[in-house]
């Protein structure tokens, strides 16, 4: 059984121009990668094309072995679970339901213990204080949380079938705190490394990147320019000409992982 996400050839175009160039890019089940980029660079849209959320007008995916489109919808959303950038909610649900949401695929075979699930989910954000606040009166890094929790609640469990299930997130920690940015980063690699789940998140800040995840792909205006080993693949000399910023290794570095310096040119 094939265990990754494939993308072969895929390109995206949007009113009339080209908003990703041809690319292909290999994701692996029990690996956190890193989509990073300028604004922009089309990190949203390769991920909007990794979940089916955007169709490629070129090319095509294949999520463990299957093309994207010839999968049932319902056994998609088993599969894996999307956080946007934004998640508008229209109606007066509390932080409860919304993670609760995330269980609705599972509605036909349900887990025995589907409440627990959607308490651990909340427990894993650090939301479950939040459990009745309605989400209109959280604030965006509250809204961010409940949301990632709902995704995982999504994947809480192995499939029946063994198939491997994926977390694709952008900008989770766009509108997080410091210390919830590492939080959230360290819960979702330790799905990664423990569960063997397949981890894909657009990132802005590349120090969170070489802390956390494993493999990065780097665009520039629709292009990937480099992929592979995050520490291999955000060198300073590709940092200075892909973000136009110096870079240098900071000293003292924690517990291991590379941390930059940035000096603008």
């Amino acid at each position: 059984m094939v265990m990754c996400i494939e993308v072969n050839g895929v390109a995206c175009m949007a009113a009339g121009r080209q908003i990703l160039a041809p690319m292909s890019a290999r994701f692996e089940a029990g690996r956190f990668c890193a989509i990073l980029g300028p604004n922009g660079a089309g990190k949203s849209t390769l991920l909007g094309v990794l979940s089916a959320q955007r169709q490629p007008h070129q090319g095509y995916v294949r999520m463990n072995g299957d093309l994207l489109g010839a999968r049932p919808v319902t056994d998609l959303a088993r599969m894996r679970a999307v956080m946007p950038q934004e998640a508008a909610v229209a109606f007066d649900y509390t932080v409860e339901d919304i993670v609760a949401l995330g269980r609705f695929p599972h509605r036909r075979c349900p887990a025995e213990d589907e409440a627990g699930i959607v308490r651990h989910a909340m427990a894993a954000t650090q939301v479950t204080h939040l459990a009745g606040r309605v989400h209109n009166t959280l604030s965006g890094g509250e809204k961010a949380r409940a949301h990632l929790a709902r995704v995982l609640a999504q994947v809480w469990e192995p499939l029946p079938d063994g198939q491997v299930r994926w977390l694709l997130l952008d900008e989770p920690t766009a509108a997080l705190d410091l210390a919830h940015q590492h939080a959230v980063l360290q819960t979702v690699r330790d799905w990664a490394c423990t569960q063997g789940v397949g981890v894909v998140a657009v990132l802005h800040d590349i120090n969170l990147a070489l802390r956390y995840a494993d493999d990065a792909v780097v665009l520039e205006a629709g292009t990937a320019v480099h992929s592979g080993a995050v520490h291999e693949v955000l060198t300073p000399n590709l940092i200075g000409r892909v973000w136009g910023i110096g870079c240098h290794a900071a000293e003292g570095q924690v517990g291991g992982a590379l941390q930059y310096v940035f000096t603008p040119h």
